[in-house]
C-alpha cells in the first residue's frame, strides 16, 4: 500500500526556518521531519511513498535525490571520476516525487496524485506532524469499518492554562495546559479508498472542508482514535520541543530500531 504524504504547504508559522526551505524538510536532530514520518510507516513495512510537492519542492527532489551519497562513506578518485562507497546508510524506500502546484491546496494535491495510487486504497498524512500512532491496527479497523476514509482523531492539545476562578475573583484551580479528553481534532494518519477522489473537485478543493464533511454527512468518514503521542510542528517552538526530546533519546514517536 503507498503512502501519500502531504509536502507542498508555505508553513508561514515557522518562517524562521521555511524561508530557505519547505516545512517538512526542518530538520529534527538532523534530519528533516518528513524522514521521521517515513520512519514510522517503514516500520511498519510501508515502504512506497508519494509526496506531494509544491513550494520549493525542488529542494525535497535534491535531498531525496542525493540521499545515498549524503548518508554513505565515500572515495572520491578525481583521475578516474568515480566514488566508491562505504557503511552504505540509506533506506529501501520508492519515492514518487510529484509537483502538485505552489497554489494548490490539499485536497487539490491528493487529486493530483490519483494516478500515482493505481486505483488501489492509500494512506495519507501531513508532513509536519509526528506520532506513535500503530498504523497496522489503523489499517485493520478501516478493513473492518468498510468505510470510504478512516482519520485518526486525537485529543487537541492544550495550549494554555485554565484559571477556575471563584464569584469573589480568587483562582480556586489552576490548570497548566490541560489536556481535552472529550473532543478530538483531525491527527492525520488517514486511510482511504479509490472512491475518495470523487469528493475532490479541482486544486482549489481544501481536503478538510467539503471532502471530509461530505464523507461524514454520508456516513462514510470512519475514525481511528489514539491515545498516544501525536504533535505537529506548527511553530518554532514545538520544533524545540520535539528537538529536546529527540536530544533526549525521548522520542514517543521514535519506534524504529
Amino acid at each position: 500500500m503507498k503512502v501519500v504524504i502531504l509536502a507542498g504547504g508555505l508553513g508561514t508559522r515557522l518562517s524562521e526556518e521555511t524561508v530557505l526551505k519547505p516545512k517538512p524538510m526542518v530538520e529534527i536532530g538532523g534530519h528533516p521531519i518528513i524522514w521521521h514520518i517515513m520512519k514510522i510507516y517503514s516500520h511498519y513495512g510501508f515502504r512506497d511513498f508519494i509526496i506531494c510537492l509544491g513550494y520549493k519542492g525542488y529542494i525535497i527532489k535534491e535531498f531525496f535525490s542525493n540521499y545515498f551519497l549524503h548518508n554513505s562513506d565515500i572515495t572520491i578518485d578525481l583521475e578516474s571520476n568515480t566514488i566508491e562507497y562505504h557503511k552504505n546508510k540509506s533506506e529501501n524506500w520508492k519515492i514518487s516525487l510529484v509537483d502538485t502546484g505552489v497554489e494548490s491546496m490539499t485536497g487539490g494535491r491528493v487529486k493530483r496524485i490519483k494516478e500515482f495510487t493505481e486505483g488501489k486504497p492509500f494512506l495519507l498524512t501531513y508532513g509536519d506532524g509526528v506520532s506513535n500512532v500503530n498504523i497496522k491496527e489503523l489499517l485493520e479497523l478501516h478493513k473492518q469499518r468498510n468505510k470510504i476514509c478512516t482519520v485518526t482523531a486525537v485529543p487537541p492539545p492544550g495550549r494554555f492554562g485554565i484559571l477556575d476562578i471563584n464569584s469573589q475573583g480568587f483562582v480556586d484551580r489552576f490548570i497548566e495546559k490541560p489536556e481535552n479528553n472529550q473532543t478530538y481534532i483531525n491527527g492525520g494518519f488517514f486511510v482511504c479508498e479509490p472512491e475518495v477522489f470523487n469528493y475532490i473537485e479541482d486544486d482549489a478543493t481544501i481536503f478538510e472542508k467539503e471532502p471530509l464533511e461530505n464523507l461524514a454527512s454520508e456516513n462514510q468518514l470512519n475514525s481511528y482514535i489514539h491515545s498516544g503521542f501525536w504533535k505537529p510542528m506548527d511553530t518554532i517552538r514545538d520544533k524545540i520541543v520535539l528537538e529536546e526530546l529527540w536530544k533526549k533519546n525521548k522520542a514517543p514517536w521514535k519506534i524504529w530500531k
